[in-house]
C-alpha cells in the first residue's frame, strides 16, 4: 500500500531550519488557519478528517478539542503537548522532533487557534537531549520570524510555545501525570473528573495531544479533510509512524497508511526477520499491548482490525521476536518494567505488578507450578479497569497476553522445571 508522506522529510533528510521547512510548504497551513478560518471551522475540519490520537487511546482529535470552554472565560486556556514517549518499542515522536520540528510548531499554532489557547507547553522526555535542543532552536527561529509571540502572523492574537524537560518517569506519559510533573509536583496521575479540559495545567482548561497527533494537523488544514480520508481506512484515517524494532533486518520508523498489514511492514519495509529465522511473536503497539502470534501477522494495522485480533494499535511500536525468543522471559522483561514504573498510588497496580513479576520469575527459574498460571490470569483480572490510570491495565494485558498466546511454552517451563530456550536474548 503506497501513500503520500507528509510527516517526515524523504530519504532520511531533515527540515530543521525554518527556511528549509518553508521551502517545503511549511507554515502555509498555519497562515490559512489564522487568516481565513475561524476556530470553529478548524475544529470542524479536523473532526471531519477522522484524525484519531496517535498517543495510544485513539480518541477523535477534533472531538477532544470541542471539550474546551469558549474563549473569554475567567482563566486562560493551554495546550499540553506530550513528547515524553516512554513506551518501550516506541520512537516515532523523536523522529518528528529531530527531523521536522517546525511541523510540530505549526500544528501547535493551528491547534492553539482552534481551542483558543494562549500558549502550548511541550513536555519532552528527559533523555531526549538532542530533540529538546533541536525543538528549542526551532522555536527561537519561529519567534524571530514573527510566527510565535505577540501578534504572530501579523494578527491581533498572541500565542507562544514553551519546552519543558520531563522527569524521567514512564508514568509522566499519562496525561494527568504529565500535567502534575509540569507543575513541579510528583509525577502521578490525577483522579478524574475533573478532566484536563476543565482543570488542567495550573488549574486552567487544557487540551492534551501527543506530538504525532499535532503533526497531522497542518496537512489536514492545507489539503482538506476529504483528502485525509482517502488515506488509511474509513475509521482509521491518515498515515501513521510505525516504529519497528527487534529481530528484523531493517529496524526503523516507517510512515505508512493505517490499515497496512503487519506482514507488509515486517517483510517489505523492515526487510523480514533477521538471519532467515522464523517469526514467532509480534507486539504491535508498544509493550503495553497484548502480543500476537506469527499466525496473526496478516492483520491490518488499524484500530478496529487489531481490536478484533485481541490487541490494540497503541503507539504503533512494533516489536518483532523470532523463533529463538523465550516468551516467558519476554514477559518477565515487560513485567519488570511495569513493576519499576508504577507510581504506587493504586493498590491493584502497586501490588499486582509486583505479583506478576514474581510469578513469572518463578516460572522461568523452573520453580513454577501449574497453579501459578491461573494466578497470573486472576491477578490480571483484578488489575484491569480498577485504577486511576491505564498502567495497571497495560501490565495485566501484557502478562496475560503472553500467557494466553503461548500457554504451551509456559507449561513447558513448569513441566520441565527449566527454560526450554536457555539461549534466548543472547546476541
Amino acid at each position: 500500500m503506497a501513500s503520500e508522506r507528509y510527516l517526515l522529510p524523504p530519504d532520511g533528510t531533515d527540515w530543521r531550519g525554518l527556511e528549509t521547512f518553508r521551502n517545503a510548504g511549511g507554515y502555509a497551513a498555519a497562515a490559512r488557519a489564522l487568516r481565513a478560518m475561524t476556530p470553529e471551522q478548524v475544529v470542524d475540519e479536523v473532526k471531519a478528517s477522522g484524525l484519531r490520537g496517535r498517543g495510544g487511546a485513539g480518541f477523535g482529535t477534533g472531538q477532544k478539542w470541542t471539550f474546551m470552554p469558549k474563549p473569554g472565560g475567567p482563566k486562560p486556556s493551554y495546550i499540553a503537548c506530550n513528547a515524553d514517549e516512554s513506551e518501550p518499542g516506541t520512537f516515532k515522536d523523536r523522529q518528528i522532533l529531530e527531523r521536522n520540528p517546525h511541523l510540530l510548531i505549526e500544528g501547535l499554532i493551528i491547534a492553539g487557534h482552534a481551542v483558543g489557547a494562549r500558549a502550548a507547553y511541550v513536555y519532552v522526555r528527559g533523555e531526549y537531549v538532542a530533540p529538546f535542543r533541536i525543538l528549542s532552536e526551532a522555536i527561537v527561529e519561529a519567534r524571530a520570524a514573527g510566527l510565535l509571540g505577540r501578534r504572530h502572523f501579523g494578527t491581533d492574537r498572541d500565542f507562544d510555545v514553551h519546552v519543558m524537560r520531563g522527569a524521567g518517569a514512564y508514568i509522566c506519559g499519562e496525561e494527568t501525570g504529565m500535567i502534575e510533573s509540569a507543575e513541579g509536583k510528583k509525577g502521578q496521575p490525577r483522579k478524574r473528573p475533573p478532566f484536563p479540559a476543565v482543570y488542567g495545567l495550573w488549574g486552567c482548561p487544557t487540551t492534551v495531544n501527543n506530538v504525532e497527533t499535532i503533526a497531522h494537523v497542518p496537512a489536514i488544514v492545507r489539503r482538506g479533510a476529504e483528502w485525509f480520508k482517502t488515506i488509511g481506512t474509513s475509521t482509521s484515517t491518515g498515515n501513521t509512524l510505525f516504529g519497528v524494532s527487534g529481530h528484523v533486518v531493517r529496524p526503523g520508523v516507517y510512515e505508512l497508511p493505517l490499515g497496512t498489514t503487519l506482514s507488509e511492514i515486517i517483510y517489505q519495509h523492515a526487510g523480514g526477520v533477521r538471519d532467515g529465522r522464523a517469526l514467532k511473536a509480534v507486539i504491535p503497539g508498544g509493550v503495553s499491548m497484548p502480543v500476537l502470534s506469527a499466525e496473526q501477522v496478516d492483520v491490518r494495522m488499524d484500530h478496529e482490525s487489531l481490536r478484533q485480533a485481541g490487541t490494540l494499535l497503541g503507539t504503533g511500536g512494533i516489536v518483532v521476536m523470532d523463533e529463538t525468543t523465550c516468551m516467558v522471559r519476554a514477559a518477565i522483561v515487560v513485567a519488570r518494567f511495569f513493576r519499576h514504573e508504577t507510581c504506587g498510588q493504586c493498590t491493584q497496580c502497586r501490588e499486582g505488578t509486583a505479583w506478576l513479576y514474581k510469578l513469572l520469575r518463578r516460572i522461568e527459574a523452573g520453580a513454577g507450578e501449574h497453579a501459578d498460571l491461573g494466578t497470573i490470569e486472576a491477578v490480571g483480572g483484578y488489575m484491569e479497569g480498577q485504577t486511576i490510570c491505564a498502567l495497571s491495565d497495560a501490565a495485566a494485558w501484557a502478562a496475560t497476553g503472553f500467557l494466553r498466546r503461548f500457554r504451551a511454552e509456559f507449561e513447558a517451563h513448569v513441566d520441565g522445571r527449566r527454560c526450554p530456550l536457555p539461549g534466548s536474548f543472547e546476541p
